[in-house]
């Protein structure tokens, strides 16, 4: 064989070596990727099924939550023969002693002591501290509603008025309602108050979106109000001790705070904070700013020929 031919054959040899060589380093590049590309997509679907079953669990919670916020009002109450007590009186026990002491002191045990009764005798009528809670805040509730012989005032302005007012001196009687506000249940006084709300801007010529914008604006500026009168406002003290006010003036010497040290040195830091004391006490404040508040609102509705009521 000539020498020539030999040397082609192995060029061809070592060619098709390693080209095979090269076809199986491509073949395993290519699974690699693949295998990479199924694990990413098996990940994603894992990940969508976790998700799915966390929304399904949540779903599931509210679900069991709002079937007992609304078993309390669809559960009929114990049909003894001479019941000795009814929802009614352990609500209005449960109202007095969070009067007296603060919601925290509200308990069955404590409700108990207040009826003369055993403990486990009420349970027979109220199963849960939730579900008292719910009673609770559906009594104060009833507070804010327009009783059935009290007409709403035709007038929209009128009509807020009224609701705000009847909601703010309810939580004045009953500060510590605030607390337990965060995620009111669901009861008959409550809706009530939401029908009579929404009865109270009817003759404005928007849409239900804007009313419940309006509504909310309302709402949302008494629980503030009554917020800061509860968290601040102390009959018994000053609402700035003394010393509160030698450690802000030590902040305001640092230069850091202009315009309480221009205040400062008009009048003095003591001064000018007996005049905001004096100001947040101030028994027409609060409709003093809901005026302005529903100027502003009146302010951008639409123009009408007469004009909303």
């Amino acid at each position: 064989m000539a020498r020539g031919d030999r040397d082609d054959r192995h060029d061809r040899a070592a060619t098709d070596y390693l080209g095979a060589d090269m076809s199986s380093a491509l073949r395993d590049l290519v699974a690699e990727k693949v295998a990479d590309k199924l694990t990413e997509k098996a990940k994603k679907y894992e990940r969508i099924s976790a998700k799915a079953a966390l929304k399904a669990e949540v779903m599931e919670r509210v679900g069991t939550q709002l079937n007992d916020a609304l078993e309390i009002w669809t559960r009929i109450e114990p049909a003894a023969r001479r019941a000795r007590f009814t929802r009614d009186d352990i609500t209005a026990a449960a109202i007095r002693i969070a009067d007296r002491e603060g919601i925290d002191a509200v308990s069955m045990r404590r409700i108990a002591t207040d009826l003369d009764a055993g403990t486990m005798t009420l349970y027979h009528y109220v199963r849960t501290k939730d579900e008292l809670l719910a009673l609770v805040h559906d009594a104060i509730m009833g507070e804010v509603v327009l009783p059935a012989d009290q007409p709403m005032p035709d007038n929209w302005r009128d009509a807020i008025t009224t609701v705000v007012t009847r909601s703010r001196d309810a939580l004045r009687r009953h500060p510590w309602i605030l607390d337990v506000v965060d995620d009111p249940p669901i009861g008959p006084n409550s809706v009530r108050h939401f029908d009579q709300t929404l009865q109270a801007v009817s003759s404005l010529p928007i849409s239900l979106g804007e009313k419940i914008d309006i509504v909310s604006a309302v709402d949302e500026y008494v629980l503030g109000y009554c917020l800061q009168e509860r968290n601040n406002r102390q009959d018994d003290g000053p609402m700035m001790p003394t010393e509160m006010v030698a450690y802000v003036d030590g902040l305001v010497r640092t230069g850091d705070y202009p315009q309480l040290a221009e205040l400062a040195g008009e009048v003095g830091l003591a001064a000018a904070w007996r005049q905001v004391e004096t100001h947040m006490r101030d028994p027409d404040r609060f409709d003093r700013n809901l005026a302005r508040l529903l100027d502003g609102i009146e302010a951008n509705l639409p123009a009408t020929g007469g004009g909303a009521r």
